[in-house]
């Protein structure tokens, strides 16, 4: 995935309100960027902090600059972590598509948000006849505490706790179910659940384990022009 345009670097002053940042422009113009991630983004959101943000050409949005990337020292040396939250599903799809994640390759159809369950929407449905439907959840990965394991989640997510027993559902159902992470940190070696942050996420992921329910992580590679689906690597138990 490429930025339409170049990425403009910043100093982060503050994040609040979850979705909000004040920033400072390389002129020193100081603005107020939208931060397009629910989480408690751990280690990205120092005051002071260099960022990357992009620039919206819709007059009709209020705030113009969305937080992209944020480039710090998470123990490997300094790089950049992908914080915005609305890319993964078109990542994860632009490498299906490629062949690029290798257990989700051999369908024939690619289906986006389609409802099932309780109320709820699967991130892609993925059908091939003489195969069984195939529900793929994604979730972004932007946590490292320890250098080179990328964690999740970052704060408590019912939200997500209710799409891993969707999840089991299906799998249950015999279909199949697959959870997606995407490490958007390029120096992850392995991944695995932050499960002192939301212990009631942690029990679901290992009842949709037992259920069926597959779970896989990619790590991306990152730089302020693109952003790339680049491999596996292991998820712990």
């Amino acid at each position: 995935m490429r930025f339409p345009a170049p990425l403009i670097p910043a100093t982060l002053l503050r994040r609040y309100k979850r979705f909000l940042a004040d920033v400072v422009l390389p002129d020193g113009e100081q603005v107020t960027v939208h931060v397009a991630n629910p989480g408690a983004m751990t280690g990205l959101a120092t005051p002071g902090t260099k960022i990357w943000l992009s620039k919206s050409d819709n007059p009709a949005r209020k705030l113009p600059y969305s937080w992209e990337l944020a480039e710090v020292d998470l123990g490997s040396g300094i790089e950049l972590v992908g914080v915005n939250t609305s890319h993964p599903n078109t990542l994860v799809a632009a490498a299906m598509v490629a062949g690029a994640i290798h257990e989700l390759s051999g369908y024939g159809a690619l289906r986006r948000e389609v409802n099932y369950g309780r109320n709820s929407r699967i991130d892609f449905l993925l059908e091939q006849e003489g195969r069984p439907r195939c529900f793929v959840e994604v979730k972004n990965v932007h946590l490292m505490r320890a250098r080179q394991l990328a964690e999740f989640p970052d704060s408590v997510t019912a939200r997500g706790a209710k799409h891993l027993e969707e999840l089991t559902v299906m799998a249950s159902q015999g279909h199949r179910a697959v959870m997606v992470f995407l490490v958007q940190i390029g120096s992850a070696d392995r991944f695995a659940l932050a499960r002192d942050i939301d212990p009631c996420y942690g029990a679901a992921f290992d009842r949709a384990r037992t259920a069926g329910v597959e779970a896989i992580a990619y790590r991306c590679t990152i730089s302020a022009i693109e952003i790339t689906v680049a491999g596996a690597i292991p998820v712990l138990g």
